[in-house]
């Protein structure tokens, strides 16, 4: 059995009603789809949610060193150098550097294997840069894992929260309501209550969507390495 989600109008509509409010014209329409997407934005600031993690690959030039990721790129999580294909595939884990460790390459156009990568986040677009810089003794693949962008609504209203997952829906209605009551004073003295159910329901949301992969953790013997 599929699950239910209400559409867009719905969702506005339970907003509104829960700032005791009534969505009467095109403005309130227009006004709840700013708060929309404003609230998306802000959940790219929360942290790691998994259902905005993506696998990627992007083929590497000889020469080389600085590629764009796509558009909606907010950040990489993970990183490799791939080698060879099928069976042959090796995935070798590139160290990440900050601007000052890559700015502090004395020769930053040596070619080789690259071993590690630097990350601009810049205002319209993420760009990474190898080093070394790739040679052309193999064939290389970046490949990533990416924390992406929430798509918002450029126009209209739209019809179904497509990518929301159904379990976060409840957040994204208790947002809407809190941005709303913000912007219109005859529901400010909600706020702070719609507020605190709003922060109770991304919780509950992203509580359930964290990594439970187990993880081990091995001692390190200083006796045995000889420290």
């Amino acid at each position: 059995m599929a699950v239910v989600v209400p559409d867009l109008p719905e969702l506005f509509e339970e907003a509104y009603e829960r700032a005791g409010l009534e969505m009467r014209s095109g403005y309130d329409l227009k006004t709840a789809r700013r708060s929309l997407n404003l609230l998306t934005l802000e959940w790219q600031n929360r942290g790691l949610n998994l259902f905005t993690i993506e696998a990627g690959t992007l083929s590497i030039t000889a020469g080389t060193a600085t590629y764009q990721l796509p558009q909606d790129t907010i950040d990489l999580i993970e990183h490799q150098v791939r080698t060879g294909s099928g069976s042959n595939q090796t995935d070798t884990a590139l160290e990440r550097i900050s601007v000052a460790t890559y700015a502090q390459q004395t020769n930053k156009n040596t070619q080789g294997r690259p071993t590690q990568i630097y990350v601009q986040r810049l205002p319209t677009e993420v760009k990474v840069t190898l080093w070394p810089v790739p040679d052309a003794t193999t064939a290389y693949t970046l490949a990533y894992y990416r924390l992406k962008g929430i798509d918002g609504l450029s126009a209209g209203v739209g019809a179904n929260v497509t990518n929301v997952p159904p379990r976060f829906v409840p957040a994204l209605v208790s947002g809407m309501a809190y941005y709303l009551a913000m912007k219109k004073p005859q529901a400010a003295g909600r706020a702070q209550a719609l507020k605190q159910e709003y922060e109770f329901q991304f919780q509950l949301a992203s509580g359930e969507d964290e990594e439970t992969a187990s993880i081990k953790f091995v001692p390190f013997d200083t006796f045995m390495m000889g420290g």
